[in-house]
């Protein structure tokens, strides 16, 4: 695979002059389909390598939680401008590659994941009294009744979609053949400035008829 043949999203991520992380670049090459000449032999080997790297690289959190000072933490989710959109992009897959490598652990991802968060928001607050509650729930989405969402959407009853009917509807949409990206990018674009002064507009008459009832 080449650079070229990489998904947009992966175009940073798959850099053959990126520095080693979890993964070497010839860890890279070889996940990527990069470098083909191994035999069956050395590429046992290579997955054994990189197995055991990432279960090292679990452990490893354990210390940069308690221990890397908060200025180094900082710096390391602070990234250049034109790394954002990858960076953004990478934490997201490390929580999908979580919460996939996790189904059927002895302990449930949303058990950790709330056991988490609670450690950070205690870390924030530098007291064990800082208790949160938090949420996790996976729910699919179903069907939805097509005609009822486009009523909704001719009628301006937005208040009254769903966010199962949203998701839902915007992916039926994308599959559609008359759907365009790049069509729907310009026109969207083109109404931002109109949106953002009508979102204005009833703020400033909200608060203005608020200001009449309050005084």
């Amino acid at each position: 695979m080449s650079q070229d043949d990489v998904p947009a999203s992966l175009q940073t991520a798959a850099d053959a002059d990126r520095p080693r992380g979890i993964l070497t670049p010839s860890d890279r090459d070889f996940l990527l389909g990069r470098k083909t000449d191994y035999t069956d032999h050395s590429k046992k080997q290579k997955r054994n390598r990189i197995r055991r790297r990432v279960r090292n690289a679990v452990l490893d959190f354990s210390i940069l939680f308690e221990y890397l000072e908060e200025r180094d933490r900082q710096t390391v989710f602070d990234p250049d401008d034109d790394e954002r959109d990858a960076y953004t992009q990478g934490i997201t897959d490390m929580l999908a590659f979580l919460h996939l490598g996790t189904m059927g652990y002895h302990t449930p991802f949303k058990d950790m994941l709330s056991e988490g968060v609670g450690q950070a928001e205690q870390r924030l607050a530098g007291s064990n009294y800082r208790m949160v509650n938090v949420e996790f729930n996976v729910e699919p989405v179903g069907q939805i009744d097509v005609d009822e969402v486009v009523d909704k959407l001719e009628n301006e009853e937005f208040a009254q979609l769903t966010d199962e009917e949203l998701r839902a509807f915007v992916r039926l949409l994308t599959m559609s053949e008359e759907f365009s990206p790049e069509s729907a990018r310009e026109q969207i674009k083109n109404r931002v400035d109109e949106y953002t002064t009508q979102v204005s507009e009833s703020a400033d008459a909200r608060d203005g008829k608020l200001e009449e009832l309050t005084n």
